[in-house]
């Protein structure tokens, strides 16, 4: 029985089917005399519960829906309420429903106004005065026009001097971002708001122009975005720095498949890194596309970085951990997944120790939903005050409990990650600013993983680091309040004629406030 259980539902399912048709009674007599047959019992009713349960257990913080996105993001339904108890209810009765006030439309979208008058026949009163306007009654409707294609011809006018034989002269034609191409920076910013904040693949976005007579085919499209990703490059490098100088950074990793690696199978795994931090108002989400998962991948990526580092427990980050300048936080989401998975195999209506240990974990997120809008001073008080209290009763039960449970079962495997992460775990509660999990990482990775579902590999390695290199982009603009194509679009039209790190700094995310188009 494999260690990690895969996602793949069909997988999932010939497993199961697999370990009932090898157990032999032989097998099962051998099972029970290295105990081991509870633990079969409990990876059976897990794969019993990945193939037809809930697919994320309820978030210990109602305010966090992506707690339930522990490594790799992939569950995106939100949790469904659960029962108070497992009796059937006889009645149940709808609660009443009461609308909502309607939200008002944006203020900045631009007005068309309609005005309807009475019939001319209904001016005239019984009495045979004519109606005067007293007043009117307004009300909006949305109205989206569908996407308008247009062609911009540059006409560059020849002036030439009839006295003498001086050359002709020809008007410059503005830099473009991609020289003799046919986009323009509109039509690039809307190609990489559709694939990278709309997660709609290349060939879909193909269809959609060919159906206003647009012939531009897919390899077209995606050269144009491994183009933009290499002119971007420099406000990469730029996030880059100000990522460095935060006081936490937020690490995770999912897999990306890539088709045409050099020397590698088509089926091979690579991996997209996702790192965040930076000041509140002024937040950077990077992505790193790497054909490994090694610890040279973060020890790159974190080179000379002084602070705290959020991660899960995988020990590839272990090597920067090690360096004297870095503070490894540990993230108390992934220690609650396992004792929610304990939970889940316990027998039905005991209450067991690992409803103990979540009880006190939630107690922790129920500080930390107090303190949300606390100031990092408040917020350190109230965790010396009140989370401390509760990581000394969960310490004194971890003790309690350790020695009276086999690494064998789930309850064993998420009390032998809570021992053996406890030193990082409790670490939160040194300063008022530091994270209790890492939820900001599995935020960030989010758009990726439902991209991934959508477009499901990458070409080539340049597609997959141009990819890297936009979703940072999009991501941290969506993350400073910017409408991603507006943004882009103000991004791409300033580009060419930048010279200086001041321009390139005035085009940040939180630097300018291009206009939404009309």
């Amino acid at each position: 029985m494999p260690e990690t259980l895969p996602d793949d539902p069909v997988l999932l399912k010939q497993l199961l089917l697999s370990l009932h048709e090898q157990m032999s009674s032989k097998d099962k007599e051998m099972l029970a005399k290295d105990g081991q047959i509870e633990r079969l019992r409990e990876q059976n009713a897990l794969l019993i519960q990945r193939l037809f349960g809930r697919k994320s257990e309820q978030s210990a913080d109602p305010d966090s829906p992506q707690l339930a996105m522990f490594n790799e993001a992939e569950s995106l339904a939100e949790p469904a309420p659960e029962a108070a108890d497992d009796e059937v209810v006889e009645e149940v009765v709808a609660p009443t429903k009461h609308r909502g006030k309607r939200k008002p439309l944006p203020a900045e979208l631009p007005r068309i106004e309609v005005v309807h008058e009475l019939p001319e026949h209904e001016l005239t009163c019984a009495c045979g005065c004519r109606k005067q306007v007293i007043g009117e009654e307004t009300s909006e409707q949305l109205e989206i026009v569908p996407m308008q294609i247009r062609v911009i011809r540059h006409i560059r006018k020849t002036y030439a001097c009839k006295g003498c034989e001086a050359a002709p002269v020809t008007a410059d034609k503005p830099a473009q971002l991609i020289e003799k191409s046919l986009a323009s920076p509109s039509v690039l910013a809307m190609l990489l708001t559709t694939k990278y904040v709309d997660g709609l693949p290349l060939h879909r976005f193909e269809k959609v122009l060919s159906r206003h007579g647009i012939d531009l085919s897919r390899q077209t499209l995606a050269r144009w975005v491994i183009q933009c990703g290499a002119q971007l490059q420099p406000l990469l490098n730029l996030l880059r720095d100000k990522l460095l100088d935060s006081p936490v950074i937020h690490c995770d990793e999912t897999r990306v498949q890539v088709l045409k690696e050099p020397e590698r199978d088509p089926s091979s795994q690579s991996w997209m890194w996702v790192q965040t931090g930076g000041p509140p108002d002024k937040p950077v989400i990077l992505f790193d596309y790497s054909t490994s998962r090694a610890q040279e991948v973060p020890l790159r990526l974190l080179a000379g970085y002084r602070g705290y580092l959020m991660t899960d427990d995988y020990a590839g980050y272990n090597a920067v951990a090690a360096q004297s300048s870095v503070e490894r936080l540990a993230c108390w989401a992934h220690a609650r997944r396992k004792f929610v998975e304990a939970q889940k195999v316990q027998p039905k209506g005991k209450t067991g120790r690992a409803d103990v240990a979540l009880g006190l974990i939630n107690k922790l997120y129920g500080i930390e939903r107090e303190l949300k809008d606390a100031d990092d001073a408040q917020r350190f008080d109230g965790r010396q005050q009140r989370s401390q209290a509760i990581l000394a009763q969960l310490k004194s039960w971890l003790e309690k409990t350790q020695p009276q449970v086999t690494a064998q079962n789930a309850l064993g495997k998420a009390v032998h990650y809570l021992a053996s992460n406890w030193s990082r775990l409790v670490r939160y509660v040194e300063a008022g600013h530091l994270p209790i999990d890492n939820n900001a990482a599995e935020r960030a990775i989010r758009p990726f993983v439902i991209g991934r579902k959508n477009w499901l590999f990458s070409d080539t390695p340049k597609g997959a680091t141009a990819s890297a290199q936009l979703y940072s982009l999009v991501e941290t603009a969506k993350a400073n309040g910017q409408e991603p194509y507006a943004w882009l679009r103000h991004v791409l039209e300033r580009l060419p004629a930048v010279n200086s790190v001041e321009d390139y700094e005035a085009l940040l995310p939180w630097n300018c406030a291009p206009a939404i188009p009309s």
